[in-house]
């Protein structure tokens, strides 16, 4: 089974994708994560990729490409019944990229799960976090709630909001999802691929419909 995760900022994609990958013995790829990894190991790609991060750029659609391929081709991959793609693709030239990645290693794509949310839902979970200034300890004013209000639980020092979890960003995120990557479901829609999937409720109800939705039957 092969499976593309999508759905706006805040609705969760990389928990589920990552509980996914445990329940059905998925490959879980994600490429901030395989980024990160190739520039912490000093490979090509990752040396690469780090020259446009470090200059605050957009990593191009070739290296990701490459990064996840590569993967894909390595045996960890062929272990595993399937991939789960988290975060790519983005755009509609990435997901063509995809297709012809995933054509020549003979995985073809199984379902594209949507992940819905409204606006003012995304909005609330992308802007609940808060973070300790004294040990780093992370919050959430809906899922995991201090004690106290405005004070870590660890350390006893004070919470902060980073500025990219502000209203502002949250906002001008979605609009860039919905700008860029929305028109990824009418691409997947007219080759029956896209499942969609309520994204409200907590962690474990959001996975039973996503389970449901992926195994076959009725």
């Amino acid at each position: 089974m092969n499976i593309v995760m999508m759905g706006p900022p805040g609705a969760g994609k990389g928990t589920q994708a990552k509980i996914l990958a445990e329940r059905f013995d998925l490959l879980h790829l994600s490429p901030g994560d395989l980024l990160r990894e190739a520039v912490r190991e000093g490979t090509e790609l990752g040396r690469k990729a780090k020259t446009f991060m470090d200059a605050g750029l957009l990593v191009p659609d070739e290296l990701i490409v490459d990064l996840i391929g590569g993967r894909i081709r390595e045996e960890e991959a062929g272990r595993a019944r399937g991939v789960i793609l988290d975060g790519f693709p983005r755009t509609l030239r990435q997901a063509e990229a995809l297709d012809e990645l995933l054509e020549e290693s003979g995985r073809p794509l199984d379902a594209v799960v949507n992940i819905t949310l409204p606006v003012e839902e995304a909005v609330r979970r992308l802007t609940g976090r808060r973070v300790c200034r004294g040990c780093g300890a992370n919050y959430h004013l809906l899922y995991k709630p201090p004690r106290a209000l405005g004070v870590c639980d660890l350390c006893g020092g004070p919470l902060y909001q980073r500025t990219d979890d502000t209203e502002e960003t949250a906002r001008s995120r979605l609009e860039v999802y919905r700008r860029e990557t929305e028109p990824l479901i009418s691409y997947y829609a007219r080759r029956g691929l896209v499942r969609e999937v309520d994204g409200r409720g907590n962690v474990d109800t959001v996975t039973d419909r996503l389970v449901k939705a992926l195994r076959p039957g009725p």
